[in-house]
């Protein structure tokens, strides 16, 4: 007997893990604020839909009313951004950006957002000042240099595909990391702190990713 009630348990822990396993991989349709557009002056659009969810605590759910937006670090002018007054202050652009992840899987999507560089000069940054570090509201960080942020025209975006970016992609703010692999492209963005520190390293970063990140290198080194 006491065989028959281990097999019978180890068959009802197996099929759960079966279960649990196969309930991850489904994937569940966003609730959208907005018609999502699939094509953009001729050119074919991924879906929301088609990322995987890989964040270090899952999906934040940030309340817009009393989000805040931080800018700080070597500023003459701290500055703390509600959402309305990102979206209602700065200049709005639109770009069409892939994200390439380390796990082989990419979407090409319609970002509209505000320039990071435009966010920053409000604070009157130090002008040495090398490094933006950028915050999260799940713990996640990561950085890059002051020289690629405005020499890309990088985005902070608040939209993809023409609608409001839903908080399993980032809601209220991602960054887009152009040209950098996936891991750069912060989520649910809080803080940007100007810095001289070259030597920080965000939550991959510190576990061995690249600092840099671009895509015609490792992602995987120095």
């Amino acid at each position: 007997m006491k065989h028959i009630k281990f097999i019978l348990i180890a068959l009802v822990i197996s099929q759960t893990i079966i279960v649990s396993f196969f309930a991850g991989c489904i994937k569940q349709e966003i609730q959208l604020d907005g018609v999502e557009i699939r094509e953009y002056q001729g050119e074919k659009l991924s879906s929301v839909n088609d990322f995987n969810e890989n964040s270090i605590k899952g999906p934040q759910r940030i309340n817009k009313t009393t989000y805040q937006l931080n800018i700080t670090g070597l500023v003459e002018t701290p500055k703390n951004y509600t959402y309305e007054e990102v979206l209602n202050s700065f200049q709005h652009y639109k770009k069409i950006v892939t994200l390439d992840c380390v796990e082989g899987w990419s979407v090409k999507i319609l970002w509209e957002g505000v320039l990071v560089s435009e966010l920053i000069e409000e604070s009157k940054p130090d002008p040495f000042a090398q490094i933006l570090i950028f915050k999260a509201y799940d713990g996640y960080s990561t950085s890059l240099s002051v020289d690629y942020i405005t020499q890309n025209d990088i985005l902070l975006a608040y939209k993809m595909n023409n609608v409001t970016i839903p908080p399993e992609r980032g809601f209220p703010f991602q960054l887009i990391a152009e040209s950098k692999w996936g891991y750069k492209w912060i989520k649910w963005v809080t803080e940007i702190e100007v810095s001289n520190n070259t030597d920080y390293r965000g939550f991959w970063e510190s576990r061995g990713y690249s600092n840099i990140g671009d895509l015609d290198k490792d992602f995987f080194g120095p």
